[in-house]
């Protein structure tokens, strides 16, 4: 069977590797509670909520498929099965049933929060290890600080 070879060292593609996971499987499990939010929401808020989950959930989805490609071209197998989310996903989900806008205001905004703080700490990691996965990690961050900064406005 023919597999992909990495420009990475070793090491470095054991960096990045691991830092690309863990950006597939935050991004992954943000889009998942996106839509549980988005199904859920209720209050005045709703329609401009509603529509910016939509768009959180756009910019994981799109962004997962970025990291996962960005791992498999340096010869590392993204894992982005449900179990696996499930198990290594750091994100605290939300509450079954209706859940009223401002505690979904708040709750965005920690795990917005959240996960940047690990972006970040990934765009570190790959600082040496691979600049070209550091650039991804960047704009993914970039895009989530703008969401972050947009539902924080609402408090």
């Amino acid at each position: 069977m023919a597999q992909i070879t990495s420009p990475l060292t070793g090491d470095n593609q054991k960096i990045t590797g691991e830092a690309l996971q863990g950006a597939l499987i935050d991004l992954l499990d943000l889009s998942l509670v996106g839509k549980q939010a988005h199904w859920n929401l209720i209050g005045r808020n709703f329609r401009s909520l509603h529509l910016q989950l939509d768009e959180i959930v756009g910019i994981a989805r799109s962004r997962a498929d970025d990291a996962a490609e960005r791992a498999v071209a340096l010869g590392v197998n993204p894992d982005g099965r449900a179990a696996t989310v499930a198990r290594d996903s750091q994100i605290h989900g939300l509450d079954a049933g209706y859940i009223d806008d401002g505690k979904v205001v708040a709750a965005f905004t920690d795990i917005l929060g959240t996960v940047i703080a690990r972006m970040r700490e990934r765009v570190n990691t790959t600082e040496e290890a691979d600049p070209v996965t550091q650039d991804l990690l960047i704009e993914i961050t970039q895009d989530l600080e703008k969401q972050h900064w947009m539902i924080q406005a609402q408090r």
